[in-house]
């Protein structure tokens, strides 16, 4: 079981690292990647389905961080105990694992939700080596900043560090 200490610091540590990630997708437009807006995306899909076009960025962006502190809770209560290494590493394969899966599961829903069609890992675009690269880079991103902060605020899996200390 989850310490409520822990999982609201694994709620902000997913915050940041969703907002670092956010930032690093902008940031790429500066070295000739694309522009990822994962918050448009989600957007679009919305509105999509419903024809008025009720949704604005903000709920876009709303999911968009839910989904990434849903994504540090998955990985603090599944995967953190399971993975070896230390933070750096760990951090490395989850944005590896997320990057994968976002290419192959959910950029293609996501974009069929959206009315267009980007392929598995992008085929169906003009430009599927960038979009993998910028894709790899935001995860990448994601997974070191997630892991950092969690190591800063001493979230340990499913326990904190003062609470593995105080069972020792």
């Amino acid at each position: 079981m989850m310490s409520s200490s822990a999982f609201w610091r694994t709620v902000i540590s997913g915050f940041i690292a969703t907002f670092v990630m956010a930032m690093i997708s902008f940031f790429q437009g500066g070295l000739g990647l694309p522009v990822v807006d994962v918050g448009h995306i989600m957007k679009e899909g919305f509105n999509q389905v419903h024809v008025n076009d009720p949704y604005t960025i903000m709920w876009g962006n709303v999911a968009y961080f839910i989904v990434g502190i849903m994504l540090a809770l998955i990985w603090v209560t599944i995967f953190m105990e399971r993975v070896p290494g230390k933070w750096w590493l760990q951090g490395i394969i989850y944005g590896v694992a997320i990057s994968f899966i976002a290419g192959l599961i959910v950029a293609p829903l996501a974009a069929l939700a959206a009315g267009d069609s980007v392929g598995i890992f992008y085929f169906d675009t003009w430009f599927m080596r960038e979009l993998i690269i910028a894709g790899l880079t935001m995860h990448l991103g994601y997974g070191l900043v997630l892991s950092f902060c969690l190591k800063t605020a001493g979230v340990k899996g499913l326990k904190t560090t003062e609470e593995i200390a105080r069972t020792s």
